[in-house]
């Protein structure tokens, strides 16, 4: 696939901090993780899901990126919270997600965000590859989850996400 498929915000910033990656092209109707990774043939343990977060009833509103495996869920009610020091939080509706990261929901990645804190589940990084977002819904990026330690902002955490149940 063409790297030109990719939101020019999130190639500039692969570009910018030198991240090694091929693009996978993606059917639009396909974004989404579950059907993704059923239709593609991808294992759920190896699709790295980027979330914005907001919190709720603190002005200024603060933000995070979450980057969690596809098998786990992220903890927004605890972990999330004591990151950001807020009592509430929940996923950016895609509104929100859309004006804050000039990204549709089913293609948000890390790549291209620079002003908010970006938290990466440490079981992401024990994976040899992950696939996740191109910034749009039609093309996913397939990395070495080491590549987003390149990214400013980045912070691995221990328990960002809980298994599913």
């Amino acid at each position: 696939m063409n790297e030109t498929k990719l939101l020019p915000l999130v190639e500039e910033a692969l570009v910018q901090y030198d991240i090694t990656y091929t693009v996978l092209e993606c059917l639009p109707e396909l974004a989404d993780t579950a059907a993704f990774c059923e239709h593609y043939h991808v294992a759920l343990d190896q699709a790295a899901n980027t979330i914005l977060v907001a919190s709720r009833k603190v002005e200024p509103t603060k933000y995070a990126v979450c980057v969690v495996l596809g098998t786990t869920r992220l903890d927004v009610n605890q972990k999330v919270c004591e990151l950001l020091g807020v009592k509430k939080a929940s996923f950016a509706d895609a509104e929100t997600t859309m004006q804050r990261t000039s990204m549709l929901i089913g293609g948000v990645t890390p790549f291209g965000i620079s002003d908010a804190p970006i938290y990466v589940d440490r079981a992401v990084m024990r994976q040899r590859e992950v696939v996740m977002g191109g910034g749009n819904r039609s093309s996913k990026l397939l990395l070495n989850p080491q590549e987003l330690l390149k990214l400013a902002h980045v912070t691995v955490i221990d328990g960002l996400a809980k298994p599913r149940e």
